[in-house]
């Protein structure tokens, strides 16, 4: 019998090696095949214009800095426009191409210029005259003055152990890891709507209208509000003039171009170009491009943590959409053309990560510049419109890695809507990701939001959520391991890889312990202890962030900001509504293991610790018995109680430490379970675990069950989820999972309504998020195998997608060990 294939693995094995077509896409497949198999590289105008403008002013506000140096770049940044496109504005070389922000990590240019080419997570390329001026240009200036540097300074010796490895580089431990110094900023949604509305031109006629009418000796006017002002109609000035150049591209291009229908499209960009994004834009290809300006020109500004997201695109658009349709100015084939313009205009965008920690947390040249789909109105109505559908559909028809889609979904869903996401899954490219609206609504609303903002959410990145001109907390926050914690609970304190170095508490001998409440308790010491060195972390992160960052734009299209005149990196904004969160790795790793103990040692009584401990000293070398014992104890993800109780523990014990000391930091610090790509580098500094890991593989990650680990099938895994949740409990946030299907289980139109029926159970649970691999796990190993042949094969991560042959082999091997379900 013939194995049932996805239309993605149907795509694959019928395309010529290297070779992407697919019939009626000539525009935007004719620009990803000149960019799909180039490697990155980096351009250096972001940081060295920067780096000019920064030396020029120094002694002036941050905020007027930040803005004049953003003028540096529009002025004298080279501009592209790629062959073919419809939409321009990008701020690197032609072909996929990285940036550089050396005020986060200037102090590392020079060791990594050397690194990134052949390093193993997500390689760039940089020519020898561009390494020459970052290394001889531009990083000497940054050197003691970077936010990593001041950062890590900052911290006392016992947070420092956990946090850094004592080097030169300040290299993570992977124990309580800070995430401030390779992103200047948490993921983010601007306000889109005002940019269409009123265009930076009216942004700028209100900025000089209040400019005019501070009081001369004031000198909270003269000292804070006129920065701010300044920087703004300097940064309105900044876009509009980076706009114009490209105009003035465009119609040099179009005087030279013998096509006329190139020629045509080239004279529209000009005009489009000196419209928008200066005035508000007049049709849908308008809106388009002021968007598409406004993004780019935001990832120009500041390295926001998984690029800067779309928000509802379904939503600000459509008026524009309703309008042209109407008036018969555009089509709904052109429309969807503009959206696949935009998309491989992302994929030219690659996020760089310097640090090998960064980059070890996203690979695959991770991105998450999500586009929401679906969901409420603000008057708490379904959203969905024709765009929605176009959405889904340009999904379905073009299998590119970017965007990042996200359904919003909600009890009042159209059947047709649930139907059109569940046959967009069963395309096998992990697209879109699910956010449930019933659990982020109530959530939202439990710390101040109004009704209309919570039912009018972005998602950002990964799988947050995002209140655009409400949310105002931009710090970078923590991710722990806590199954290093368990290590510690093993080794009294220490880790088999950091030798006799005590990291943590010394928690007692591992041997000596006579009940399982005992040794759960010595867990929960080394818990505790490590969200304590996270929020010292976090309390300083949040008082310098301010004297290193500023954010013109985001400021300028964000209504608090506008109204307090301060900088959204502040530490306090008035009104605003402070969303961090800590980073929960290795849930089912340590659940699992801690249930091993509990079964195999204290009731079962077919084991003792010592055996467990000498078996894990070995890395179960000698010892597969007591692995395959420890393996046959129960395990979370298969809606078993004895586990699930566990969990819920120890979600309860992290939520009641964050209720109690997270309002010293004036900040809703949640509890979160969304890894990225964490939990390969994380699992690579601990050793052996009791539920029968092996030493330096990969921790569970998210809210997922380990690997292989959940047997019972999927709706299992979605009731260990609801069971270990404490729904009296509001300082959380998101929880990640990873759901792996057989094509052959939801094949056909009984397959599409056994998938809606599965995703009506996971919404009625009230589970955060969800996403799904549809996917034979035979073809990633025929991947590995033969990469070349399965260059252009998609599998999704950790709230994004990315090319399987562009991960490492560990994350690969990850993937690959997930259960794949036969069954919903």
């Amino acid at each position: 019998m013939s194995q049932t294939l996805s239309p993605q693995e149907i795509r694959i094995k019928s395309e010529a090696k290297n070779h992407i077509k697919v019939q009626g896409k000539n525009r935007a497949y004719g620009i990803l095949q000149k960019i799909r198999s180039v490697k990155p590289v980096i351009d250096i105008e972001r940081g060295l214009y920067f780096t000019q403008s920064f030396k020029e002013t120094e002694g002036q506000p941050l905020q007027l800095r930040w803005a004049k140096a953003l003028y540096h770049y529009a002025k004298n940044a080279k501009v592209y426009i790629d062959d073919d496109q419809l939409l321009v504005g990008r701020s690197g070389k032609e072909g996929r191409y990285g940036i550089l922000y050396p005020e986060l990590d200037g102090n590392i240019f020079k060791e990594a210029m050397e690194k990134l080419p052949t390093r193993e997570n997500s390689p760039f390329d940089i020519a020898d005259k561009d390494r020459k001026t970052v290394i001889e240009e531009i990083a000497p200036y940054w050197q003691g003055k970077t936010f990593h540097e001041n950062f890590a300074k900052s911290l006392t010796p016992e947070t420092t152990k956990l946090t850094y490895n004592p080097d030169k580089e300040l290299t993570s431990r992977y124990i309580v890891n800070e995430t401030a110094s390779f992103r200047s900023s948490l993921q983010w949604v601007h306000d889109y709507e005002i940019v269409l509305e009123k265009g930076f031109k009216g942004i700028k006629e209100e900025a000089l209208e209040k400019l005019s009418g501070l009081d001369e000796y004031s000198p909270l006017d003269y000292t804070e509000k006129r920065p701010f002002l300044e920087a703004t109609i300097i940064t309105c000035d900044a876009i509009v003039l980076w706009a114009n150049r490209h105009a003035d591209l465009a119609d040099g291009l179009a005087a030279k171009e013998s096509d006329p229908k190139r020629r045509a499209e080239l004279k529209k960009i000009a005009e489009t170009c000196r419209r928008v994004p200066e005035n508000p834009p007049r049709t849908f290809y308008e809106a388009m491009q002021a968007q598409w300006f406004t993004q780019m020109f935001s990832r120009i500004e500041q390295k926001t943590g998984t690029i800067i997201s779309n928000g509802r695109m379904d939503q600000y658009l459509y008026p524009f959409y309703k309008h042209d349709i109407e008036a018969g100015i555009i089509t709904d084939d052109e429309v969807q053309e503009l959206f696949e313009c935009m998309w491989v205009a992302m994929a030219q965008f690659i996020d760089l990560y310097l640090s090998d920690t960064g980059g070890a947390f996203n690979e695959g040249y991770a991105h998450w510049e999500a586009v929401t789909i679906g969901g409420q109105t603000k008057e708490g109505l379904d959203a969905t419109n024709e765009l929605t559908y176009i959405l889904l559909k340009s999904k379905r028809e073009f299998p590119l890695n970017y965007p990042d889609l996200a359904a919003r979904i909600h009890t009042r869903s159209p059947k047709r809507y649930l139907y059109e996401v569940a046959e967009t899954i069963k395309a096998g490219e992990g697209f879109p990701k699910l956010i449930n609206d019933e659990d982020v609504v109530p959530l939202l609303l439990s710390k101040g939001a109004k009704f209309e903002e919570a039912y009018d959410y972005s998602v950002s990145g990964c799988a947050e959520c995002r209140m655009p001109n409400r949310d105002t907390y931009t710090s970078p926050n923590a991710y722990i391991n806590f199954a290093a914690a368990l290590e510690m609970v093993i080794y009294n304190g220490k880790m088999l890889k950091y030798g006799d170095e005590v990291l943590g508490l010394e928690t007692g001998e591992f041997t000596k312990f006579k009940t399982f409440d005992a040794l759960l308790e010595a867990f929960l010491k080394q818990q505790r202890n490590f969200i304590k060195h996270a929020f010292i972390q976090q309390r300083e992160i949040i008082r310098l962030r301010a004297l290193h960052f500023a954010s013109p734009l985001g400021s300028a299209l964000h209504k608090l900001c506008r109204e307090q005149y301060l900088d959204i990196h502040q530490p306090k904004i008035e009104g605003g509504i402070d969303l961090g969160y800590f980073e929960y790795m290795g849930f089912a790793t340590v659940i699992d293991s801690l249930a091993a103990i509990k079964k195999t040692v204290f009731e079962d009584k077919t084991l003792t610790l010592a055996q467990i401990k000498e078996a894990l000293e070995h890395n179960f070398n000698g010892y597969e018995a007591v692995r395959q014992i420890l393996l046959n104890a129960p395990s979370y993800g298969n809606d078993d109680e004895y586990t699930d109780s566990i969990g819920k523990l120890l979600d309860r014990e992290a939520q009641e430490f964050t209720r109690k000391y997270g309002a010293e930091l004036g900040v809703h610090m949640d509890l979160r379970l969304v890894p990225f790509t964490s939990h390969v580098p994380f699992g690579k500094v601990v050793s052996a675990t009791p539920n029968g890991r092996f030493a330096n593989t990969p921790l569970s990650d998210g809210s997922s069950a380990s690997q292989g680990a959940d047997i019972n099938g999927p709706t299992a895994v979605l009731l260990s989820n609801y069971a270990t949740k404490n729904f009296d409990c509001c300082e959380h946030a998101g929880r990640l999972i990873n759901v792996k299907l057989s094509p052959a289980c939801v094949k056909g139109e009984e397959g599409t309504e056994k998938l809606v029926r599965f995703i009506e159970a996971w919404r009625d649970l009230k589970l955060w998020h969800i996403q799904f691999n549809v996917l034979n796990t035979d073809t990633m190993r025929a991947a590995q195998k033969d990469p070349e042949n399965y260059r252009n094969l998609l599998v999704r991560i950790a709230g994004y997608s990315a090319y399987f042959t562009e991960l490492t082999k560990d994350l690969q091997d990850d993937l690959i060990s997930r259960t794949e379900h036969e069954a919903v």
